[in-house]
C-alpha cells in the first residue's frame, strides 16, 4: 500500500488534536531537549513506523528507527529512538504509542493468517474497520503479509444479498451494472450456495464469493469454475478463523477473506522511556 505524505500528516494532526485538546498542561513545566526510546514489552510484527516518522513534520523531533514495518521483533527490543524538543516528545508520546500498539497488533494477527496460508492462497482483509481508520488499519494488515481487499465502495462493485434483493436475478443486476460502472471496474457477487455461484459466473461476474458455504459446497463451486469459467476468481468468506483456515485452503478457491484479521487484533505492548 502506497501512502502519500499529506494523508499521513493529516491523520497525525487529527489524532494529536484529539489528545492535546486546548493544550498539553505539562508543556509549561518542561524545558530543553531530550532523547527517549521506545521498547517492546511483547513480541510480534511491527507496524505503524511509516506513520510515526512523519511526527517530525508537525513536531520538533527526529527519529532513529531500528526496525521497518513488517519485521519481527522480540520482547525487550528497542524499536526506535526519538530526540529533540522535550515538550514535543512528551506531547506526542501517547498518540505515537497508540499508533504503534494498534498497528502492530493488527500486523501480528495478520501474520498468523499469512503464515498458515504459506503462499498457497491469498489472505484478504475486509471493510470491517473502525470509522476513520480504514486506511490505517488496512495498512497495518498489509504489513502482516496479507493482501488488502477493496478499500471502499468505489473500489470494486460487490453485489451482496441486500443489493440482489432489489433485482429479479443476478444477471439483471450485472447487466445493469456493466452499463453504468467504469470499464475497468470488476464485479464481485456474494453467493450463498452453488446455484447462486453458477448463476453469477454465467452472468459474467469477475469474482464469486462463497459466503458461509459448507466446505464441500465450496469445492463443488471450485470444480464448476475450473471446468467452465477458469478466469473467474473465487473467494471464500464467513467465520474464517485461524482454526479452520486450512480447510478453506483445501477447497480450491483463490482467496480467503476474514474480518477477524483486523477486528480481533489486540494492542501490542510498548513503552517510552527518557534516556
Amino acid at each position: 500500500m502506497n501512502l502519500m505524505k499529506h494523508q499521513i500528516v493529516d491523520f497525525l494532526k487529527e489524532a494529536l488534536n484529539e489528545d492535546i485538546g486546548r493544550g498539553d498542561l505539562a508543556r509549561s513545566l518542561i524545558k530543553g531537549e531530550t532523547t527517549a526510546f521506545v521498547k517492546s514489552k511483547s513480541e510480534g510484527i511491527v507496524a505503524g513506523l511509516e506513520y510515526i516518522k512523519y511526527f517530525s513534520e508537525i513536531a520538533d523531533v527526529k527519529f532513529d528507527f531500528f526496525y521497518k514495518d513488517g519485521s519481527e521483533y522480540k520482547n525487550g527490543d528497542i524499536i526506535f529512538e526519538v530526540y529533540g524538543n522535550a515538550k514535543d516528545i512528551l506531547s506526542i508520546e501517547r498518540t505515537m504509542l497508540n499508533i504503534l500498539q494498534h498497528a502492530s497488533g493488527i500486523a501480528s494477527n495478520a501474520y498468523k493468517f499469512s503464515k498458515i496460508a504459506d503462499n498457497k492462497i491469498k489472505i484478504l482483509d475486509t471493510r470491517k474497520t473502525r470509522p476513520k481508520l480504514r486506511i490505517f488499519e488496512k495498512y497495518a494488515a498489509f504489513c502482516g503479509g496479507i493482501t488488502n481487499h477493496r478499500l471502499g465502495l468505489d473500489d470494486c462493485l460487490m453485489l451482496k444479498d441486500t443489493h440482489l434483493a432489489l433485482f429479479t436475478s443476478i444477471k439483471e443486476a450485472i447487466n445493469k451494472a456493466r452499463k453504468l460502472i467504469p470499464f475497468t471496474t470488476k464485479i464481485e457477487v456474494e453467493c450463498e450456495n452453488f446455484e447462486m455461484a453458477k448463476e453469477a459466473m454465467e452472468a459474467g461476474a469477475d469474482i464469486v464469493m462463497c459466503d458461509n458455504m459448507e466446505f464441500d459446497e465450496i469445492k463443488k463451486v471450485a470444480e464448476f469454475r475450473n471446468d467452465n469459467f477458469p478466469k473467474v476468481l473465487l473467494e471464500a468468506s464467513g467465520n474464517v478463523t485461524l482454526e479452520n483456515i486450512k480447510k478453506y485452503i483445501d477447497t480450491g478457491v483463490d482467496a480467503i477473506s476474514s474480518g477477524a484479521i483486523i477486528h480481533h487484533a489486540v494492542f501490542k505492548d510498548f513503552s517510552m522511556k527518557i534516556q
